[in-house]
This record gives structure tokens, sequence and C-alpha cells, in this order.
């Protein structure tokens, strides 16, 4: 099933960061684009998700240089536009795949596209990860712990759920069930010609 592929991939990208743990160091996939696009697409999408997680975490710091508060913010801006292409890379790899499919004529929409649950799930991969780290941590209270493992139950059975909900979308968009319809983002913020404030520095 696609799903455990993905999550498989999710896990292997995040054990990979952790071994250095640090948002500034470099990215190489491990999955080649010409013979493994789908991995390509995953272990990237996974990876920008994963820096920009701790990205999160550090301009959280009360203690932040005001200065690399900016910077990392163009940074989490950057990295959000970033995620947001990988998306549209991963649907666009799906529209590829199931062109050629007779859509039935009472086939129905999702109220997203398959790539966007993709990216609910390597959110939700991040969730698990840090959240068994917080119901295992020794210097931890027994409360906070205990707390943390009640929580991450939840995670694990919503990344069930929602495993289960995407294989299910990809099934029924390759039966004609469903059809997909993807539309662009058209994000404003960063266009110069459409964000005012950009416009006005031009």
């Amino acid at each position: 099933m696609f799903s455990e592929k993905a999550n498989k991939i999710f896990q292997e990208v995040i054990e990979k960061y952790h071994v250095v743990n640090t948002v500034d160091q470099p990215f190489t996939n491990v999955y080649d684009k010409d013979t493994n696009l789908l991995e390509h697409l995953l272990y990237r999408k996974c990876w920008i998700d994963t820096v920009q997680w701790h990205y999160e975490d550090i301009i959280r710091d009360p203690q932040i240089d005001p200065v690399a508060a900016l910077k990392l913010k163009r940074q989490i801006d950057a990295s959000n536009q970033d995620r947001t292409d990988m998306v549209e890379y991963i649907d666009s790899y799906f529209l590829e795949k199931y062109k050629d499919v007779s859509v039935k004529e009472n086939a129905t929409i999702n109220t997203e596209s398959p790539a966007w649950g993709v990216d609910r799930l390597s959110i939700l991969a991040l969730k698990v990860y840090h959240m068994h780290e917080e119901a295992t941590r020794e210097d931890a209270s027994e409360a906070h712990r205990e707390a943390c493992q009640k929580k991450l139950d939840i995670l694990l059975e919503q990344r069930v759920d929602l495993s289960i909900a995407i294989d299910t979308l990809l099934n029924d968009i390759a039966n004609g069930d469903k059809y997909m319809k993807v539309y662009k983002q058209m994000k404003m913020y960063n266009d110069d010609e459409l964000n005012p404030v950009l416009r006005s520095q031009k």
C-alpha cells in the first residue's frame, strides 16, 4: 500500500535528520529521481518538513536575537514555499499516474488532493517521533511521560486512520470512483506584484 511506503520513508528521513540534528546540515536524497521518483519526492518532502519543525522550535526561544529571528522567519517563509511546491510535485506524479483512468459518470471529487493528505501524514510522522521522545524522556516526571504516552497513542491511531484514508482515496481514483482536480496554491505574500508591501519597494 502507498501509505506503508510513505510512512517508512518518513521514519527513515526523521531518523536520518536526528543523527546530526541541526537545521543547517547538508541534504542528500537517497532516492534517485529517475529510477524512484515517488520515493525521491516523499523523501524530499519529509526532509523539508523536518527542518521546518526545528525552525519553529528555534524561533520560539524567548531569548532569540531579533536579527537572528528575522533571518529565521525568512527561512521559514522559504521553507513553506518549498513545502507547497513539493505537494504540487507529488500531486503531479499522481495526475500522471492516473491520467488514463476512465472516470465514472457518478465519480466525485475529494475535499483535498492526495498530496495534501501526504503532507498531513508527513507532519504526523514528526509528531509521533517527538511525542515518543517526550513519553520516554528520562529527565521528565512520570506524570509528564504518562500524559505524553496518552497523546502518542492518539497520534498513532490517527496515523492509522489517515493512512487508510489516503490509500482508499488513491484506490478510488485508480478505479474511477473519484477524480483529481488540483488547484495551485497561488500564494500572494511572496509575489512582488501581488503583495502591496513588496510592490511598493520596486
